[in-house]
């Protein structure tokens, strides 16, 4: 591995870190680098979960010493997410790609549709659904988004995000805290199952962890001081940048391949 490479992949989990936290989609970044570095598309999957967990390590450490957490349901809604994971995480042994594309476009419309439509109104918390107590088709929602999380990873943020602030009563920028924890709880068990299954490259999955540490650190800072306005513009941006990659307008495959 050449000194450029190990910079782009290194700059590339900066990206990844910041966005993923923020929002999501940042995995379509590492996914292309990862495949362009010559994995195949499951290693290239199983070896992202070794970011993806240190990257929510960090954001989580991060959000926690800015006491963002202040109850037990983040934990609560973790589990059925888990379980999800890991079965999601078995199916992507076999990766089929046609319905990882068309989950992803799913996962676009609907973040641009609750991005623009009264973004004010569902920004806010909600107390008088966030102080009830959890009911079952709560835990079946974020057993359903575990499942696709432990399948693909790519836009998981987008249905947890929707699912924590209309689902649970979260404003966006608890949501978006809550929304790394319960990625953090099933992503130690995702990654396992890959490493079971013989499916992840150990080099480049701590070369990019390192760069995602220090972009989820940043982004986790930034998001408790700049608010929900902010996070709202990186979600914006990072829909934008996944459905140019799953649209095919842009080619990040090809771009890493100039630099590289």
């Amino acid at each position: 591995m050449s000194v450029v490479e190990i910079i782009v992949i290194v700059v590339a989990g900066i990206f990844v870190g910041f966005i993923n936290t923020l929002s999501g989609g940042g995995s379509v970044i590492s996914l292309s680098l990862l495949i362009l570095l010559g994995l195949p598309a499951s290693i290239a999957n199983g070896t992202n979960r070794i970011s993806i967990f240190f990257q929510t390590f960090s954001s989580v450490s991060s959000f926690t010493r800015q006491k963002m957490f202040d109850s037990m349901k983040p934990v609560w809604l973790g589990i059925p997410a888990t379980i999800g994971s890991v079965l999601g995480a078995i199916v992507a042994v076999d990766v089929n790609e046609k319905i990882i594309e068309a989950a992803m476009c799913v996962a676009m419309v609907m973040m641009l549709f609750f991005l623009f439509y009264k973004p004010d109104k569902w920004m806010k918390e909600n107390p008088q659904v966030l102080k009830k107590p959890l009911r079952w088709w709560q835990f079946l929602i974020f057993f359903a988004v575990g499942f696709y999380g432990g399948f693909i990873q790519v836009g998981v943020g987008y249905f947890l995000l929707m699912s924590l602030m209309l689902g649970v009563g979260y404003d966006l920028v608890k949501a978006n805290a809550v929304k790394n924890l319960i990625v953090f709880f099933y992503a130690i068990f995702a990654l396992l199952v890959f490493i079971l299954n013989g499916q992840v490259n150990y080099l480049y999955g701590l070369i990019l962890s390192a760069g995602s540490i220090i972009g989820a650190l940043i982004a986790s800072y930034l998001a408790v001081k700049k608010g929900a306005g902010f996070i709202r513009a990186i979600i914006l941006l990072s829909v934008i940048l996944t459905i140019l990659q799953v649209s095919g307008l842009v080619n990040f495959t090809e771009f890493f391949k100039k630099i590289i």
